[in-house]
């Protein structure tokens, strides 16, 4: 008896303390789930991801790019073009990536379900900041913006890019003055609740950034020092199947030979010390090149498709 009048006096106490709670207290966790990513996408080069996904999935222990890539590349775990470990994770790498898991899991390359498999792989993302999902056609998005000027807010992005600088990747179209610098990448992706047609990328980076407490050159520009040859990655003919290959790159016609033997691992995944000289020459440049190759900035605040064979893009809603 005691026992249930006291339960009933803790059950009214709570239920006058909700009362009394705003009402922006109790959207608080909804809130939280429709907001929008960031207009600059957090930068994981594609190293960090092999060797987190290695050491999580059991595959290797070590803290070095190439071996993480190795030893996933030998298990067919990688990229289409394989692992290129100065090169930022994009979504369309999220997604090639989590279907080469699964492939290995189903080969028996990796002693896991697919579903733990899975779930190991969304905890390694979320680690780095990244909630990107593949985009299935059967799914349908609740909202889409009409043009570039509708979502998010222009001025938002534009603080951004004058206080931090043009983001290597990002969702949103980029301000008038900077999208001559980007190409846009037509590959239709889930961040969290919220739909994109494609994401934008400079056709030219060079940066050095933070993650996890560790200095990270994030480029896709590769020096051979013994050929004295600069070679770049270009984000447009990536997607469409035409660049160098890395580590564990599938057998292709489509790849670019460079001539230089294992260049896989001596130019594309060569270790790279810091250099703070560097970063402040360079972190916050576009970097240099002719700009998009994929397309040119329409009136209605769209993208058309240009020169590059580039796809209709606009940004991304929930």
């Amino acid at each position: 008896m005691k026992t249930a009048l006291l339960r009933r006096i803790v059950g009214i106490g709570f239920g006058l303390l909700m009362a009394m709670l705003p009402a922006s207290m109790l959207l608080y966790a909804d809130e939280i789930k429709a907001a929008p990513p960031p207009v600059s996408q957090p930068l994981v080069s594609e190293g960090m991801l092999a060797v987190s996904l290695a050491n999580s999935l059991g595959i290797d222990s070590t803290d070095d790019d190439v071996s993480a890539e190795s030893s996933l590349g030998e298990r067919g775990i990688a990229p289409h073009n394989g692992w290129i470990a100065d090169y930022p994770v994009t979504p369309d790498i999220i997604a090639e990536v989590r279907q080469s898991v699964l492939q290995a899991v189903d080969n028996d390359k990796v002693s896991l379900g697919r579903d733990d498999a899975m779930r190991i792989y969304g905890e390694v993302l979320a680690g780095f900041g990244l909630t990107v999902r593949p985009y299935v056609a059967s799914e349908a998005a609740s909202y889409q913006p009409v043009t570039c000027d509708t979502y998010p807010n222009p001025a938002t992005i534009s603080s951004v890019y004058s206080g931090e600088g043009p983001p290597v990747v990002t969702y949103y179209c980029p301000p008038p003055g900077y999208y001559s610098y980007y190409t846009w990448v037509p590959y239709p992706f889930w961040w969290s609740d919220f739909w994109f047609s494609g994401y934008f990328i400079l056709s030219d980076f060079h940066r050095h950034v933070r993650i996890h407490n560790r200095s990270v050159f994030i480029t896709n520009h590769f020096n051979d020092v013994r050929h004295h040859r600069m070679f770049r990655v270009d984000p447009g003919d990536r997607f469409h199947g035409r660049s160098f290959a890395g580590i564990g790159a599938r057998p292709s016609r489509g790849f670019i030979s460079t001539g230089v033997p294992r260049s896989s691992h001596t130019i594309f995944n060569a270790p790279r010390p810091a250099s703070p000289a560097a970063s402040s020459a360079m972190g916050r440049g576009v970097g240099v090149g002719s700009g998009s190759r994929s397309g040119a900035m329409g009136g209605s605040g769209g993208f058309r498709q240009g020169t590059g064979g580039g796809s209709r893009g606009g940004g991304g809603g929930r």
